[in-house]
């Protein structure tokens, strides 16, 4: 039997601000958007072009959870968006408004920039070494 990560979730504030911050500023498409009752949904968005693993979009419902939105990770990057062309997608990100931390840095696994989400979560837009 095959094993794959298929979805994490990511805590937000609001389900239509977060759909619309992910598929704007950085392109991912709206894969499932359902009611589920009590104000809750099941909302997942993922790059256009991948068939990996997808963002569960979850809005925070108590304190606790609120209290995390945008720390998911205690201030380190807490997620990884890979691409083929970063120089093409650094340049599209910049011109959508996604906040980049640092100009872009060649490392031996990658070039890599920190940017934060709508909320401060930190993540790497990363362009493996071949």
């Amino acid at each position: 039997m095959s094993r794959r990560l298929s979805l994490v979730t990511v805590l937000v504030a609001d389900y239509d601000e977060a759909i619309a911050w992910y598929t704007r500023a950085l392109g991912f498409v709206l894969r499932e958007d359902a009611v589920l009752g009590d104000g809750k949904r099941w909302v997942v968005v993922a790059p256009a072009d991948d068939a990996g693993c997808a963002l569960l979009l979850a809005r925070a419902s108590e304190p606790a959870q609120r209290a995390r939105i945008g720390d998911q990770a205690g201030g380190r990057v807490a997620f990884f968006l890979e691409t083929g062309d970063f120089a093409r997608d650094h340049a599209a990100m910049q011109s959508r408004g996604v906040e980049f931390l640092e100009a872009p840095r060649h490392e031996p696994y990658a070039t890599v920039a920190v940017f934060r989400d709508l909320y401060g979560n930190r993540w790497d837009l990363l362009e493996p070494r071949r």
